[in-house]
């Protein structure tokens, strides 16, 4: 395993987004992360065609830069967040995990803590599918996985999103419906845990 120490630790919060909802979802995510006291690093992936890969800007018009290898490389933890496409992940950040042989080479990711999260425009489209598709790569690349025990009581009343296998929002056929409550909660809940889980594995 080769790990580059990192004088002050970071969780990525990796997101792609096309709406809106899924970008939503990772500043809550990041919020809570920063409630710990860890330093949450929110980045995107760039959007590709169905012809070759989209020339992109250096950096994005609006939401988060893009991330880069030494972002993904030097974080303490990882949380993935993607839209649903048919049951899986969009290609765009399926696109960007088949970009990192490296890391996988190198075990950089190796024991680090990691989370997925998801957002669709109806309740069962595919939510817990395309959170287990973006955990495949994660487990090839080592890294630990954490979900959402039930001691998080939302888990129970929720009438929109949430699963045990990480946060999900319900954002509506047109992709606008903010998150509620309970998806809010467990987007924060989502990320203190992997947040202390890499203090205390660090």
């Amino acid at each position: 395993m080769n790990k580059e120490s990192v004088s002050q630790p970071y969780i990525l919060v990796l997101y792609y987004s096309v709406h809106g909802a899924t970008q939503a979802m990772a500043q809550h995510i990041a919020n809570g992360v920063e409630q710990t006291g860890i330093e949450a690093r929110i980045r995107t992936v760039p959007a590709i065609s169905a012809e070759s890969e989209k020339v992109a800007p250096v950096i994005p018009e609006t939401g988060a830069i893009y991330c880069s290898h030494e972002d993904l490389k030097n974080c303490a933890g990882l949380a993935l967040g993607s839209p649903t496409r048919f049951g899986n992940m969009a290609a765009a950040m399926k696109y960007f995990w088949d970009g990192t042989s490296s890391h996988w080479l190198n075990g950089d990711l190796i024991d680090k803590p990691a989370g997925v999260f998801t957002s669709t425009g109806s309740l069962h489209g595919g939510q817990e599918t395309t959170l287990i598709t973006m955990m495949l790569p994660l487990l090839h690349h080592g890294m630990l996985l954490l979900g959402l025990p039930y001691s998080n009581n939302e888990l129970m009343q929720t009438k929109t999103g949430g699963t045990p296998y990480g946060p999900s929002h319900l954002a509506g056929a047109d992709g606008k419906k903010d998150l509620s409550e309970d998806e809010i909660s467990l987007c924060k809940a989502l990320g203190k845990r992997i947040a202390k889980t890499a203090k205390s594995l660090n």
